[in-house]
């Protein structure tokens, strides 16, 4: 059909234009993106499952449903007046298939850039702060380890007794600790969090080191089974951080932090296990090894169970598949970092130390 190449054209170009960021800053991240979000997530809060199960399966319904039909149709032995088969030729089913994945793939581009992804061309979140280049150094990476170490000795026994929530519920103290968050980084209209959810991805999820993801189209939450209470709070407020339109996983990790920050002990404490291991990662060995050394024998077991969840969980080669394909997606959507950005978070937080945001 004739209308199925501007479709794709314009999709084709979309993916490669360089729109301004402070055009896209100002009428979609500040302005049509926070209405739609509230929406949207309004809507997939309604049903404990998740809306992207429903399209995966039933995009996958359709194309095989449509390839069955043509299939069909290749097969057909109607006949023309002269004499010849009408029904399709190899080449002829292989054209259609060519033709409806293309324009399947340009209405779901589409769909993603409005609905979510054109955050990812937004001003990042530094150039919107006052970030401090001078502040992000060894020494205070150090500082900020230890500082993360006696948080979690002090907050350990609070947040273990009153526990960590429930899996599949909003946690009201949670949600407000993310509307405060939202707020101390600049958002005028802060989103609405999402209601938990698990996902029929949550093989690949276990299986790839997938802790969490953001549904792009239908802007719902949803977490990994295999994820221990300790680390849910943080992951459920880098998720609904996305939400909020910080497209970038580093921005989202600061923002979930400083959710975690404003929330309850379990919630401070999830936060700051979260950030002691990225800080930890970023320090030479032997530093690293004596700041654990600070650590008291109940964050020490977290941190034990948290790496040997991972050990249990991970199969090695779909891990390293998954993220090569993250990677390639992150830099095709402006992410120089790729799947690097991950890591950003202590950059982030060095450099944000003491201009009063945490």
């Amino acid at each position: 059909m004739w209308w199925r190449v501007p479709l794709i054209a314009g999709a084709a170009v979309l993916a490669v234009a360089p729109l301004p960021a402070p055009l896209v800053e100002r009428f979609y991240s500040l302005g049509a993106y926070p209405v739609l979000q509230s929406g949207l997530t309004a809507l997939s809060n309604l049903v404990p499952f998740a809306l992207l199960d429903v399209l995966i399966g039933a995009g996958v319904i359709w194309w095989i449903g449509m390839l069955a039909r043509d299939l069909v149709a290749r097969r057909r032995p109607a006949t023309r007046p002269a004499g010849r088969r009408s029904g399709l030729t190899v080449a002829g089913v292989a054209a259609r298939l060519l033709a409806r994945s293309l324009t399947a793939a340009a209405v779901l581009y589409l769909a993603f850039l409005g609905s979510w992804g054109l955050n990812y061309r937004r001003v990042p979140l530094v150039e919107r702060l006052a970030f401090d280049a001078s502040a992000v150094t060894p020494d205070a990476a150090r500082d900020l380890a230890r500082l993360a170490v006696a948080e979690m000795n002090a907050l350990h026994p609070r947040a273990h007794a009153e526990g960590f929530g429930e899996p599949h519920r909003i946690d009201p103290r949670l949600a407000d600790g993310f509307d405060r968050a939202q707020r101390t980084v600049g958002a005028a209209r802060p989103a609405r969090p999402a209601l938990p959810k698990s996902t029929l991805l949550d093989a690949f999820f276990r299986a790839g080191g997938v802790e969490g993801m953001t549904d792009p189209f239908f802007l719902e939450t949803l977490l990994a089974s295999g994820l221990l209470p300790v680390e849910r709070p943080f992951v459920i407020a880098h998720e609904w951080s996305h939400l909020a339109g910080l497209a970038d996983e580093g921005e989202a990790n600061f923002a979930g932090w400083l959710t975690c920050l404003r929330g309850s002990a379990a919630s401070q404490y999830s936060g700051w296990l979260f950030l002691y291991r990225e800080v930890a990662g970023a320090l030479a060995p032997e530093d690293r090894a004596a700041i654990a050394g600070r650590l008291a024998p109940g964050p020490q077991a977290d941190v034990r169970a948290i790496a040997e969840r991972i050990r249990r969980q991970i199969n090695p080669r779909v891990s390293a598949a998954g993220w090569r394909v993250y990677d390639s997606y992150l830099k095709a959507n402006r992410v120089d970092a790729g799947a690097a950005s991950y890591a950003e978070v202590v950059r982030i937080v060095l450099g944000l130390q003491g201009q009063g945001y945490f």
